[in-house]
């Protein structure tokens, strides 16, 4: 693809524009996917085995291959719980459509590109957006974690005695509003050298 070579206005307008839908290969699409979804060979979805069988390919995408579990027993494919399963539009459009939005193309612009009504466009942008931001991991801490001590005091405002003259509501004797004291008397202290 040859997007650079475009001048401003729209990509539509230009004449130099490669119908995009028809320069991408479904076939390479799919093998991507499997490549980036089962890097270490095909599982179901469901129970995560290994022990899976062909099953033939879709009706309307014969690029998208389908399985069958020999564990569970589930029927799938290569789009079977993504972002873009169960959705009318084929992964080259899906794929675009991203493309597009890498470009920071407005949605109307995407929906003149891709031949596609706006609203449909938003809805596809909503799921990438989200999909997106679904998949991205947890944090995981590990070794030695520090922690912020202004946290146990905070809301203070310049005033840390009304935050430890309060007290605290878990503990009726107060003890943990006393401890709470100590720490920030001797955090003061430290501080004030």
């Amino acid at each position: 693809m040859q997007l650079a070579l475009v001048p401003h206005g729209t990509m539509s307008d230009t004449g130099a524009m490669i119908h995009m839908q028809s320069r991408i290969d479904e076939t390479k699409g799919f093998e991507t996917v499997r490549a980036l979804r089962w890097p270490a060979g095909v599982r179901c979805p469901t129970c995560e085995h290994s022990e899976i069988t062909k099953q033939g390919h879709d009706d309307t995408q014969p690029e998208r291959q389908r399985y069958l579990c020999k564990s569970c027993g589930r029927r799938f494919d290569d789009l079977t719980d993504t972002i873009v399963a169960g959705h009318h539009q084929p992964l080259r459009v899906w794929m675009l459509c991203l493309y597009l939005m890498g470009l920071n193309l407005s949605n109307a612009h995407m929906a003149q590109e891709l031949d596609l009504h706006k609203d449909d466009v938003h809805h596809m942008t909503c799921q990438l957006r989200q999909g997106l931001v679904a998949k991205k991991p947890t944090p995981t801490l590990a070794g030695e974690v520090e922690g912020d001590e202004v946290d146990s005091v905070a809301g203070h405002k310049g005033e840390p005695e009304a935050v430890a003259t309060r007290g605290c509501a878990d503990d009726a004797d107060g003890s943990r509003a006393r401890g709470d004291e100590a720490r920030l008397q001797q955090r003061n202290h430290r501080f004030s050298g």
